[in-house]
């Protein structure tokens, strides 16, 4: 499954993303990624989910960046959740390339089990139709 949390900067979504993280922590019978652009969440997210920033790894456009999770996907078969915060400033601020990289996500979820939470910076009227079909949960403080 493929869940996106939407909203405007400063919004909260780094905030719900954090609490979704640390609860499935608790509740999780796998792996936990936490994926942020760099290193500024080390003290937020819980010392049991592996925090990897995409920064130290090149990650520059979205075909590069569904390859560095499929990657994570294969190497260790037992993660359950994926969470990513600041996704557009990872992968890029087109939108129909965020549509095509969520579309790659959700076969990966299906083949793989594993469950991806993502922060967007927009509106929910922003993004393409085929998005809207997601599960998506607007950010307030």
């Amino acid at each position: 499954m493929v869940s996106l949390i939407l909203g405007k900067k400063g919004s909260g979504k780094t905030k719900k993303l954090l609490d979704r993280c640390n609860e499935a922590t608790r509740q999780a019978d796998g792996c936990v990624v936490f994926i942020e652009k760099d290193n500024s969440l080390t003290y937020d997210v819980s010392h049991k989910a592996r925090l990897v920033a995409a920064d130290d790894y090149g990650v520059a456009d979205f075909d590069c960046f569904y390859g560095y999770i499929a990657g994570m996907c294969a190497g260790n078969y037992d993660i359950t959740d994926i969470f990513v915060d600041a996704t557009l400033r990872i992968g890029g601020r087109d939108y129909n390339e965020l549509a095509k990289f969520i579309s790659r996500l959700q076969t990966l979820s299906d083949s793989a089990g594993t469950n991806f939470t993502l922060t967007v910076s927009a509106d929910k009227a922003d993004l393409p139709g085929e998005l809207h079909a997601l599960e998506m949960m607007e950010a307030t403080c």
